[in-house]
């Protein structure tokens, strides 16, 4: 089964893959450079270094022949044409919600959204920023009220395992017809 993780640049995209992978993850990062410091906006992220340029991958083994293979996404607009490709086939997918940069959800939701793609919003508790209500977070992202969101910390793996069961039970409610928990 194949997921997508999604989000804005820095959400924690490659953490999280990284936290709840059983093996180690292919990550295709790059050290942040002079001539792309023009088009990344580091505004809140300004320790971020390095950045995703194609995707991040991880597994999971559920059981004998079952696995969920975790798609990170590059998070730059500039890298947005490998998201049709990675989404090909998926589930669904986590979109992965920093609340400094909370606008920089909006393309990965209107991506899914508009291709019909489940998925659920975590909300990356950073370190020292403000939280917020999950309710506060759907408002802000105008969210159906069936879209599960959950806080969440990206480096913690029972977090990142918590996220992926939110996302399993929402695709299965949505095949069923029935509303998933939030």
């Amino acid at each position: 089964m194949k997921i997508l993780v999604a989000g804005g640049f820095g959400a924690g995209k490659t953490t999280l893959v990284g936290a709840v992978s059983e093996i180690r993850p292919l990550r295709t990062e790059e050290e942040l450079s002079e001539l792309g410091r023009p088009v990344d906006d580091t505004a809140g992220v300004e320790a971020k270094r390095t950045t995703t340029v194609a995707m991040d991958f991880g597994r999971i083994d559920l059981r004998a022949g079952l696995a969920l293979y975790l798609f990170g996404t590059p998070g730059q607009d500039r890298f947005w044409f490998v998201w049709d490709e990675l989404a090909r086939g998926a589930l669904g997918a986590v979109v992965l919600a920093d609340t400094r940069r909370l606008a920089d959800c909006f393309p990965s939701v209107d991506f899914f959204e508009q291709r019909g793609i489940p998925f659920v919003v975590a909300v990356n508790c950073f370190d020292g920023t403000e939280l917020f209500a999950a309710e506060e977070v759907r408002d802000a992202l105008d969210l159906d009220p069936g879209i599960p969101v959950l806080l969440c910390d990206a480096r913690r793996r029972e977090d990142g395992k918590d996220v992926l069961v939110a996302l399993v039970e929402h695709v299965d409610a949505r095949r069923r017809g029935t509303p998933a928990r939030a």
